[in-house]
């Protein structure tokens, strides 16, 4: 029987902090030569919020800007963001390919759900070279209420598979594990957050601690 891994992006498998703060104030710096930004970088503020869809993040730093303003800051961010991935700015975790090998070897189907953009999410695949493993990579762009939940139930639907484990670092990947029957397993990595974690089934503190529970 298949069995899903269905893995988080951004501080899960991609160190996104490497190059979170250069892409942001790269942004940042575009929107006071616009002159719609005073102030320092709101990095704090962001990374409070990481993990969240992109039109929640412009909600949270830009409250008071326009709609067209928020999707121009959303178009030049994520352009930055890709730049720095293929400058080789950012790394993935220690061991992503090891795991993904080994269980990939084990009858795992591997799978990407992020809420993180399409296109930065296959800038990152490209770069590293992931495809070797990974079914598919699937971003929140792709269902419309903007839910994980959804788009773990989208991949088991689309696959047949009603096994597995969802892994990230957030509450957002530990509710579409238990909304969807799966093994919730939570990473306490960069931008987890304690109380979060304890509504996990289990919490790694390194990706190939998942060889000891996913065998």
């Amino acid at each position: 029987m298949k069995q899903a891994a269905i893995f988080d992006m951004d501080g899960t498998l991609f160190q996104t902090d490497l190059i979170l703060e250069l892409s942001l104030d790269d942004t940042f710096a575009y929107l006071r030569k616009l002159g719609a930004w005073e102030g320092e970088t709101p990095i704090d503020t962001y990374r409070n919020i990481m993990g969240v869809p992109l039109p929640e993040v412009w909600a949270a730093l830009l409250p008071n800007h326009s709609e067209k303003m928020k999707e121009l800051t959303d178009s030049y961010f994520l352009k930055r963001l890709i730049e720095n991935i293929e400058r080789g700015k950012g790394a993935l975790y220690p061991d992503v390919k090891k795991v993904f090998g080994y269980l990939k070897e084990n009858g795992f189907v591997i799978f990407i759900a992020s809420n993180g953009l399409p296109d930065y999410l296959e800038a990152i695949i490209r770069y590293y070279g992931l495809d070797e493993w990974v079914t598919e990579t699937c971003s929140i762009q792709h269902v419309d209420s903007l839910n994980k939940s959804d788009l773990v139930k989208n991949i088991l639907e689309k696959y047949k598979i009603k096994n597995g484990a969802v892994i990230g670092d957030r509450l957002s990947d530990i509710y579409a594990a238990k909304d969807n029957g799966l093994l919730s397993i939570g990473c306490r990595f960069d931008f987890a957050k304690e109380e979060e974690l304890v509504h996990a089934d289990r919490v790694i503190n390194k990706l190939t601690e998942l060889q000891l529970i996913l065998p």
